[in-house]
């Protein structure tokens, strides 16, 4: 089964949401804005996270260049197109 994590990042802190393939949280956490706490909290979680996703802001770059020299596979989305795929899966879904 596949994990993803979101990140809802803020200047200081990060909260980081793991999900399973089924789209069930299996971990949710606080942390402070930094590549290694980020990387070190997914690798400690045990199982091979498939990709990591957050929305473009001003610590984009920092985030998707030292996570994916962690090893992770990163996705930086834009608001307005995260918007667009959260409204197409709404109406997908009813």
């Amino acid at each position: 089964m596949g994990y993803y994590a979101g990140l809802d990042v803020a200047l200081r802190s990060v909260v980081l949401c793991v999900v399973d393939g089924d789209g069930e949280i299996v971990l949710e956490r606080a942390l402070a804005c930094e590549v290694s706490e980020i990387a070190e909290c997914l690798h400690s979680f045990g199982k091979p996270i498939e990709r990591i996703g957050f929305e473009a802001g001003t610590m984009s770059q920092t985030l998707f260049h030292g996570l994916k020299a962690a090893g992770f596979d990163v996705v930086c989305m834009e608001a307005r197109h995260v918007s667009a795929a959260l409204s197409a899966m709404m109406r997908k879904r009813r």
